[in-house]
């Protein structure tokens, strides 16, 4: 698995509205606050809209808000929409499996496999609420991940 800048500049604009909820924020604040081209955070903003995270406003005082609690949004399910699968190799994937002439006899599956729930495990337990609160890692008293 690898964030891309889109899912980097999803989760860094999904935390702004979560810092502003209730708030309209334009999308050139957006833009600024979080050091994206506008360009390009219409295109990903666009996306979250039709995946349900963000709503916008149109108009003189428009922008974007988020749709629904920042408890309801798992980090897990927004990376796994704009980015795809999470298993770092696709014989370890859940939704997008391959295999390759190797598997019968790869000692290296199992590995890809426990990285794959590992990632998977961290990210689906994590939500935006969490983030905004840093109750990550174990760090500030917050989850600890096996």
């Amino acid at each position: 698995m690898k964030v891309s800048s889109k899912g980097e500049y999803a989760l860094r604009a999904l935390l702004l509205l979560g810092q502003n909820t209730g708030n309209v924020l334009s999308i050139s604040e957006i833009a600024e606050k979080i050091l994206v081209p506008v360009s390009y955070l219409e295109q990903i903003l666009l996306q979250m809209k039709k995946m349900g995270y963000v709503q916008s406003k149109r108009g003189a005082n428009g922008g974007y808000t988020l749709r629904v609690s920042p408890t309801e949004i798992a980090i897990g399910e927004v990376i796994r929409q704009l980015e795809g699968p999470l298993a770092p190799m696709s014989c370890a994937s859940v939704t997008a499996y391959e295999a390759c002439a190797l598997e019968p006899t790869c000692l290296l599956k199992p590995l890809w496999t426990l990285v794959r729930d590992t990632v998977a495990q961290v990210l689906d337990a994590t939500t935006l609420d969490d983030l905004l609160k840093n109750k990550i890692n174990g760090h500030r008293g917050g989850k600890t991940y096996v």
